[in-house]
């Protein structure tokens, strides 16, 4: 199809609607969701009540609000393996502060916010001062976060998990933010789907109608041709970092809040879950390509696949099998797409 001149002036194309839609790296994760979506509907009866849907949402939120930084950290072109455990660091400070203090809950919390954004800006200040790949220096803070976690709750609390702090004042004023539940008629949804939304919606806005958001494709592009043109490549890449680290420590009160003691092991793992989450909803390992948007439909397509496995009462161990065949065929989908769309272009 060709693009119609507008005004007579062949610079001013006027874009048909399949070829914007070929454009958007979201659309094989869409493609994919809906796939997912009627699959579950056919096979498990239960999966389209609204309780089971709520469930599919909870589950989706808890990936999705670490999988949106991570995606924008993965179009600036690079990848945080720390933020899993980093989750569970974000949990640990904010209790272990608050208990042995004896301090108002939320001067736990607010110790935590300081503690996990200054592990993200030491993971973007290493990789900028070393230019070391990302890999390397955030694998090197993953073991080190891990032998913390573990060594400083066994050192204060005498066992591997945190004491109970839900008879400290602040406590409950803390869960309502969050880990409550909103009633929409008989339906429960967890303040963290909330939490999800507002951050996709953020991040959108910040890649789409900000300078910042130019200059994180710009980076994920290639580094040296941005900063070529006075794209600030360092501040940048510590931005998205400490944008990680936030995300982890909202992910990590919610942990905190929902369950009261936090388990120090937690957490490893789960870094894969919202990298596997971003690359299904659009993103290239490489960098500068990827949406915000696409990162929410593969935390959903993950909350569909883990929920629907279980309301069809199949064995939950196929759910990696499950995961690692989505991965593949988002990612082959994903360069379909942009093949087709770089050849309408």
């Amino acid at each position: 199809m060709t693009a119609t001149p507008l005004g007579g002036d062949e610079r001013l194309l006027r874009r048909s609607v399949w070829r914007k839609l070929l454009g958007r790296p979201e659309l094989g994760s869409v493609v994919g969701a809906v796939a997912v979506f009627l699959f579950f509907s056919v096979v498990a009866d239960s999966f389209l009540r609204p309780s089971s849907l709520s469930t599919v949402l909870y589950a989706a939120s808890t990936i999705g609000i670490m999988a949106v930084p991570v995606a924008l950290l993965m179009i600036g072109g690079e990848f945080d393996l720390s933020a899993g455990v980093m989750v569970t660091t974000s949990a640990l400070v904010s209790s272990m502060f608050s208990y042995q203090m004896t301090a108002n809950v939320w001067v736990g919390v607010a110790v935590s916010l300081l503690v996990t954004v200054a592990i993200g800006a030491f993971n973007g200040f290493m990789l900028t001062r070393t230019k070391l790949p990302s890999f390397i220096i955030t694998l090197g803070t993953f073991l080190m976060l891990t032998g913390l976690n573990l060594g400083f709750t066994k050192l204060i609390s005498g066992t591997v998990s945190t004491k109970s702090i839900s008879d400290m004042q602040g406590f409950e004023s803390a869960k309502k933010l969050f880990a409550s539940q909103l009633s929409i008629g008989s339906v429960d949804l967890k303040v963290t789907i909330l939490w999800w939304f507002v951050l996709v919606a953020i991040a959108t806005w910040i890649l789409l109608r900000t300078r910042f958001g130019n200059w994180i494709f710009a980076v994920g592009g290639g580094a040296d041709a941005a900063r070529a043109v006075g794209v600030p490549v360092f501040k940048t890449k510590i931005g998205l970092y400490m944008g990680v680290a936030f995300a982890a420590w909202v992910s990590g009160q919610h942990l905190l809040f929902s369950y009261d003691v936090v388990q120090s092991g937690e957490g490893v793992g789960n870094e894969l879950i919202y990298i596997i989450a971003a690359v299904i909803g659009g993103c290239l390992i490489t960098g500068g390509y990827g949406s915000a948007i696409g990162s929410a439909v593969g935390a959903f397509i993950f909350g569909m696949t883990s929920k629907g496995i279980v309301y069809a009462e199949w064995n939950p161990d196929w759910f990696k099998f499950f995961l690692g065949a989505m991965l593949l065929l988002a990612t082959l989908l994903n360069a379909w797409v942009r093949k087709r769309a770089e050849a309408t272009a």
